[in-house]
């Protein structure tokens, strides 16, 4: 192999791995977001095999859902990239609800690796959801 094509070859490969990488940055900036049935499977499935993603299954309706929000908020930014939130509005995305068979929300999963790792259901106090991650993360 000539020096030329080598050199062509490990230019490609760093310009790609600073927009791979550019990419997991912006990414981890965005610590909420929103999933819907048409992203779930790569903001949430694949994402998690990079950090771990907590699943927020929610309706507008629903007062606990409200109540447990801005506690998850709270704890997501403080955590700041250890784990990141996605929030799935269940009246609007029946597919992804159905598929976990969500019955009762508020609803959360932990994914890690690709794979749900642990959830629970209603409005937990502060102090249940920073242990519930603290030991999902270990």
């Amino acid at each position: 192999m000539k020096d030329e094509e080598l050199e062509k070859i490990m230019k490609r490969k760093l310009k790609e791995l600073i927009r791979k990488s550019l990419i997991a940055k912006e990414r981890k900036k965005n610590l909420i977001f929103k999933a819907t049935d048409e992203n779930f499977e790569e903001e949430v499935v694949k994402r998690s095999k990079e950090i771990p993603v907590i699943v927020d299954f929610w309706a507008r309706w629903c007062a606990p859902c409200l109540m447990l929000a801005p506690i998850l908020e709270k704890i997501i930014k403080e955590l700041n990239g250890k784990v990141v939130l996605a929030k799935v509005n269940v009246d609007e995305n029946p597919k992804i609800t159905s598929r976990y068979g969500i019955t009762s929300i508020p609803f959360v999963i932990m994914f890690k690796n690709g794979r749900e790792v642990d959830a629970f259901v209603g409005a937990m106090p502060e102090g249940f959801i920073r242990e519930w991650i603290k030991k999902n993360l270990e």
